[in-house]
């Protein structure tokens, strides 16, 4: 079985952090359901297997999953994401012991003021946080802004192969297994049964709603403005003057 490392620290709340309730897509009623079968966006493992680097690894492959959306592809190193780990966790890839994993409020905030640098620029992500327990708003994300950026506590029964769902064989307790930072994909519906697919590890893993809500402990959006999705959701005009704003207002503060 291939490795599979954790690394993503529980979630935390910071003075003037971007929130997306305010925009005017967020008022908006989720897609019934959004399937994505005929578009892969051939997420990476990016050394998950070996380090806790999940916090960076959820950009990169966010910034995959979005070029795939319009029809391209972007090239990620393992390296660019070890870097881009290192100056947002202090890891020292000389020192194991500075493998501590991330805060995603922190690793988003450290990629907007700095910028994720490959090989081909930097990229500037813009970002607001949402309830995580908010489905539809979870699903406007996916939408409008390509993939949901999660952060989830696993249980110990999640190492098991097959469809994630609260029911499985093992400890079902959240946690048990660790902290995770994952993508939200897509989804064949917004009932408790319905499927979603999330990329980890290098791969798509299928899992229920009702395993999202059971796991979930925060939720991201975010919008690269150097790239364009071709959605009537994508944040626009003065919702993206407002992401920018605010944005810019973290970081200062």
């Amino acid at each position: 079985m291939t490795n599979r490392k954790l690394g993503c620290k529980p979630a935390e709340t910071r003075p003037l952090q971007p929130r997306l309730s305010g925009l005017r897509m967020m008022a908006r009623k989720a897609p019934a359901r959004l399937v994505r079968d005929h578009i892969d966006p051939a997420p990476l493992m990016l050394g998950n297997d070996q380090i806790g680097d999940c916090t960076s690894v959820g950009l990169a492959n966010h910034l995959r999953a979005t070029a795939a959306l319009a029809g391209y592809q972007i090239d990620v190193a393992t390296g660019d994401t070890v870097r881009f780990y290192s100056e947002s966790t202090g890891y020292d890839p000389r020192d194991p012991d500075t493998d501590q994993g991330g805060i995603e409020v922190d690793v988003l905030g450290i990629a907007g003021r700095d910028g994720y640098h490959l090989d081909n620029g930097a990229f500037y992500p813009l970002w607001g946080s949402i309830d995580p327990h908010d489905r539809n708003a979870i699903a406007l994300i996916v939408a409008g802004m390509g993939a949901a950026y999660l952060g989830v506590q696993l249980a110990q029964a999640d190492q098991a192969p097959g469809v994630w769902d609260t029911g499985r064989v093992g400890d079902n307790t959240p946690g048990s297994w660790g902290g995770h930072c994952l993508l939200l994909w897509d989804y064949a519906g917004l009932a408790d049964d319905d499927q979603v697919t999330l990329l980890t590890w290098g791969s798509r893993q299928k899992a229920t709603w009702r395993w999202v809500q059971s796991r979930i402990m925060e939720a991201h959006g975010l919008i690269w403005p150097q790239m364009v999705l071709p959605s009537g959701l994508y944040p626009t005009g003065p919702d993206l003057d407002r992401l920018r704003a605010d944005n810019a207002a973290y970081l200062v503060g």
